[in-house]
């Protein structure tokens, strides 16, 4: 990382927290009184509002294709490819239906002033090397599904910092199978050039492609078995297609 041409940046990303903190009072106390609706509907405010506003302050856009596909109530959780860190903005920036938290590596929790944020929104932190740690993380996504909050999670379990996806691992769809979600496959193309292609903040444009749901429930062994195939295939050749765009 280029700390010293990053500077600028970094104190760009801390002005931008004021769009999540305007709504940090009415999270807290919605969590702390039980009430889930209104905590979703409080991070879904503040997520939505803070994605487009960093990435206006980048010089950066998001092109949103399919939004149609996204049903009519949550939970969803969402499965995409993962080129960048910008996939996050992108995401907060473009779907404005359901709130959602991300499976996010723990490394991420020790981020200043954000890691508060990532598990405030219901993100859950996931020890990529540790077994049973990460076992124990896509559980605690599932008690969030089954209180009614969506999920997001990119099963190469790391940046591929480039366009090619990398592979994509078994387990990751439980999160969707175990309570029977609705899977939104989403093809993301261009993110990595928001910083890892120069590993400086760059001006750039996101293409999102979403797809219909997949539907999870009653599905037996061997259906779930060939799940991760079929929609990774859905979701790489949807980024080969924003690619020829």
């Amino acid at each position: 990382m280029k700390i010293v041409a990053n500077i600028p940046s970094f104190i760009k990303l801390i002005h931008c927290l004021k769009y999540l903190n305007k709504h940090k009072k009415d999270i807290e106390t919605a969590k702390a009184a039980g009430d889930l609706e209104k905590e979703r509907e409080h991070i879904l405010a503040a997520t939505s509002l803070w994605g487009p506003m960093v990435f206006k302050m980048f010089g950066s856009k998001v092109n949103v294709a399919g939004l149609e596909n996204l049903p009519d109530e949550g939970p969803v959780v969402f499965v995409g490819n993962h080129q960048g860190y910008a996939d996050i903005i992108a995401y907060c920036a473009a779907f404005k239906k359901f709130q959602f938290g991300f499976i996010a590596k723990d490394e991420l929790a020790k981020v200043p002033l954000y890691g508060p944020w990532i598990e405030r929104i219901r993100s859950v932190f996931i020890e990529r090397n540790d077994p049973r740690a990460s076992l124990k993380a896509i559980n605690k996504g599932i008690e969030y599904i089954n209180q009614g909050f969506s999920m997001v999670i990119f099963p190469e379990g790391t940046r591929s910092k480039g366009p090619e996806a990398g592979e994509f691992k078994k387990g990751a769809l439980k999160l969707a199978t175990k309570p029977g979600v609705p899977i939104i496959p989403v093809s993301l193309e261009g993110s990595y050039k928001f910083f890892e292609e120069t590993g400086k903040i760059t001006p750039s444009e996101v293409s999102i492609l979403v797809h219909p749901p997949i539907e999870t429930k009653g599905l037996d062994r061997k259906e779930e078995k060939a799940l991760t195939e079929k929609i990774e295939k859905i979701i790489l050749d949807g980024v080969k297609e924003l690619q020829r765009r």
